[in-house]
This record gives structure tokens, sequence and C-alpha cells, in this order.
């Protein structure tokens, strides 16, 4: 019998057997026949990704978060949670592949992401206000039957409040395997007026992206990149386009947890990064106020495609994506956290984000 052991650092030994003829070579071609080695070879493969999938925590300061690691452990869809306090980490969990500078999909979190460049844009004099109407970048709205749709302005993209016919939900795929996302999503019939209710629409926050590329003169991951990136010293990984080459505006971009988690901080100090104000304070502090509400759930408000609620007794302003891909700001603690979790499932099914929200109170945040 061989025995190989494969260790990652900070991790448990894999062990991986053999049964062969004779001792176990010290060698790599003695000892065992040619199907033999080979079986061997994709033993020590197997047990390498074994090793790669377990789960890694590390902390700082130990204590208030001794419990987390075994907590998170107990999410199978969870694959990363990161923790900051005032710019430093203090803990980190990370499991199934997931790893502290590995781009994940964030889903509709890039609508947070979104949101931050529309206020940059607006502070570069590129885009007038949040009250411009949105037809002086699509005056093809002129030529619409419906004469409402010439009064959308931003403000009612960055709070979903267009009137426009959702894009998300059952006509997602009809829209994203259309020849021209821009034009299917003004071309939704008003199921509403303009700036009333809320009208969750990933194609409200793509006419973003392609205001944001047409006001800038680049692309939205190029405005990104040297605003947002830049100030954050990484590199932003780039992402889905329309069949116009438009970058997806709301969803399928990605970032690392670390990357999250820098986001984040800029909007817990008050748009500020390296000692350089990125996006403007006001404008941090308006996209965190409450314009509207969740249909589903009223407790669950929006400002500009930012979520504001209560976690675990204290307020929070948050990104959130599909599956359960969050960056959550709590201003009261100076806290900052990141999550990315399994895209495969909406995180609001079997409980998972009920599970992760009391994960995060029992284990992370500090009593109200």
């Amino acid at each position: 019998m061989c025995t190989a052991r494969w260790r990652e650092p900070g991790r448990p030994a894999v062990l991986c057997r053999i049964v062969g003829r004779g001792p176990c070579p010290r060698r790599r071609s003695s000892g065992l026949t040619a199907s033999e080695g080979g079986r061997f070879l994709l033993c020590l493969l197997a047990a390498a990704l074994a090793a790669a999938i377990q789960p890694s925590a590390s902390a700082q300061g130990g204590q208030p978060y001794s419990t987390a690691t075994r907590a998170a452990a107990g999410l199978p869809r969870l694959h990363s949670l990161v923790v900051s306090s005032e710019g430093k980490i203090v803990f980190e969990y990370y499991a199934r592949g997931q790893s502290a500078n590995r781009a994940a999909n964030i889903k509709s979190a890039a609508k947070s992401v979104i949101s931050a460049l529309v206020g940059i844009a607006i502070d570069r004099r590129l885009i007038r206000g949040v009250q411009e109407p949105i037809v002086t970048y699509f005056p093809e709205l002129k030529r619409d039957k419906d004469p409402r749709k010439q009064n959308i302005t931003i403000e009612d993209l960055l709070t979903m409040r267009s009137g426009l016919e959702s894009t998300s939900g059952r006509n997602y795929g009809t829209w994203v395997n259309s020849r021209n996302w821009v034009a299917f999503a003004l071309g939704r019939p008003l199921v509403s007026g303009p700036g009333t209710s809320m009208q969750y629409s990933t194609g409200s926050s793509h006419l973003l992206s392609a205001i944001i590329t047409k006001a800038s003169g680049t692309s939205t991951w190029q405005f990104a990149q040297d605003t947002l990136g830049r100030a954050m010293n990484t590199n932003l990984p780039r992402w889905t386009r329309d069949p116009q080459g438009i970058y997806f505006g709301g969803n399928e971009m990605s970032m690392t947890p670390r990357q999250m988690i820098s986001f984040g901080e800029i909007y817990l100090n008050g748009g500020r990064a390296n000692g350089k104000q990125v996006i403007p304070a006001d404008w941090v502090r308006t996209s965190c106020v409450p314009r509207t509400s969740s249909r589903f759930d009223s407790d669950r408000e929006y400002g500009y495609g930012w979520w504001i609620d209560e976690v675990g007794g204290h307020d929070a302003c948050y990104a959130w994506g599909f599956g359960g891909q969050y960056v959550l700001v709590f201003s009261d603690l100076r806290l900052v956290v990141a999550v990315t979790s399994s895209t495969a499932l909406s995180d609001e099914r079997h409980g998972y984000r009920r599970q992760l929200f009391d994960l995060l109170e029992r284990h992370v945040l500090p009593g109200p």
C-alpha cells in the first residue's frame, strides 16, 4: 500500500492511498504498474482538489469571532465571509474554492456599483443631475407612443421607479436574448407613472450603464476602473456586455471578496479612499436614504441602488445580489461585511438569507 499526504498551509492534510505490488516506491517510476501509477496520480490530483475546497478561516482579535467559523461551515451555500473594522480585515472565511483574491459573480450587488459611478459622473459634470430626463440620452423616446416616458429621470432609474415594465423575473430571459437590451428596456410599457411605485428591474440599471457610457465617452468598465479601481489600488475584472458592447449594468459583474470590502469601505468612509474623495460625500449619504420599498417586504427599503434594512438590531445599507452576494455597511459599528454564495438558487429560497443574517447577528455583530 502506498500513502501520500497533500497539505495546504493552514489546512488539514488529505490522505491518499493505493494498493500496489511490493513496497511503496520512493520514486514515481518504481514499484507500481502503469495502471497503478495512473491511479496513484489521479488519487493525488483528487487529494489536491479536496484540499483546495476545504474551508479556511482566519481572525484577528480572536474571541469576538471564535464561533463564526463553525457557524459559517454550517451553511453549505456560503462561499466567503469577510469582515473589516475601521479599514482592517478582522475575519475571513473561505470555502468551496473561493479565496480572498478570486473573483466571484456579485449578481445584482452590481447595481450599487453602477449607482456609485452615476454619482461620480454627476460630480464630474458629465451628467447634469438626478432630475435630468433620460430622453436626453435616449432621444428615441420622443417617438414612443406613450409621451409619459419622456418624464423618466435618472433618479427614477436609480430608485427603480421608472414605471417601465420590469425586465427581471419572468421577462429576464427574453430581455437578455434580445438583439438590443437598451431598446428592449425602453420599449416596455409603463405599468405605473414615472417616479411613483417601485418596479425592480435590472433593465433600469442597464439603462444607467448606457448613460454612463454615453456621458463619459468610454465604457462603463473603463470608467469604473479609472475611478473606483484606481482608488482601491486594484484591477476590476471586465464583465458581460450587451450586443451593442455596453457593459451589463446591474448584473454579472465580478469582484473578489477583498475588492467588495474595499468598495464597502469607501461608503463607510463617506466616499473617501486612501485619503482622496472618490465618491461625493453627499452622494454616499443620499444613496442610503430610503426612497421606496420592496413590494414583497415593506421593511426592506431602497435608496439609490442600495438596500436599507436592520440587521441584528443595527442599521445597514447594503448591496445585494441573487443567491446571497452582499456588501453590508454598518456605519454605527464602523464595520463592512462581504459575502459571496452559490448562485444556483435565490437566497430567499429555503431560508438561506435568514440563516445568513442570523449568523451575522449571533456570531459577527455586537448586540444592539
